[in-house]
């Protein structure tokens, strides 16, 4: 793939860091690992991961935005996620999120919804086995060393780092509104800055 077919530069990709990975990785994610460096980091491929946020918002337009839900325990993702909520109308949980909120209706926050996506299978496993328990499709953001065996699609990315996951939720944002036909992709009024911390 070409550098004019990325959804944005290859310089943008790498400024964000969403392809440095961990010193661990599993066999999940061997495929997408372009290369370890000296330092033992290993190094995500960047068409990989474009490829992947496309198939991913090309997943999530089949849904409206009141049947998805993003879920986020760690706090570098936090901005990313609420601005992807709020641009997009999606659900979302920043935070711990608690067991049972798609299984059980006697919860206070329980919500239905058909798809969800994590940002990092660890942390976000309750989710990610709520989901399992009512058979809903899984999407999550894998760094190196996540396991995906649970997951229906794969988003190879650094799921640690803020800029990384704003430009992440930035290209699905504007990738799920143009291809839900909300906005035409001139029109999005939103930058990268809105889903990132510097």
């Amino acid at each position: 793939m070409s550098e004019e077919n990325l959804l944005v530069s290859n310089d943008e990709y790498l400024k964000s860091g969403v392809h440095i990975g961990t010193k661990f990785k599993t066999a999940h994610m061997k495929s997408f690992i372009y290369k370890t460096r000296p330092d033992g980091l290993s190094v995500l491929n960047v068409q990989a991961i474009d490829e992947r946020i496309r198939v991913a918002a090309n997943m999530l337009s089949n849904y409206k935005p009141q049947d998805i839900l993003i879920v986020c325990r760690r706090e570098n993702g936090w901005k990313s996620v609420k601005k992807f909520a709020e641009v997009t109308g999606t659900k979302f949980f920043a935070g711990r999120y608690p067991p049972g909120i798609l299984t059980n209706p006697a919860l206070k926050d329980f919500m239905e919804v058909k798809i969800i996506l994590v940002v990092d299978v660890w942390p976000d496993r309750n989710a990610v086995q709520d989901a399992l328990k009512i058979g809903i499709p899984i999407i999550g953001i894998c760094d190196t060393n996540n396991q995906s065996n649970n997951l229906d699609l794969v988003i190879p990315g650094n799921n640690k780092g803020k800029k990384s996951l704003g430009l992440i939720f930035y290209l699905l944002a504007k990738l799920y509104l143009v291809n839900r036909g909300i906005v035409k992709e001139k029109e999005f009024a939103h930058s990268l800055e809105d889903f990132s911390d510097e």
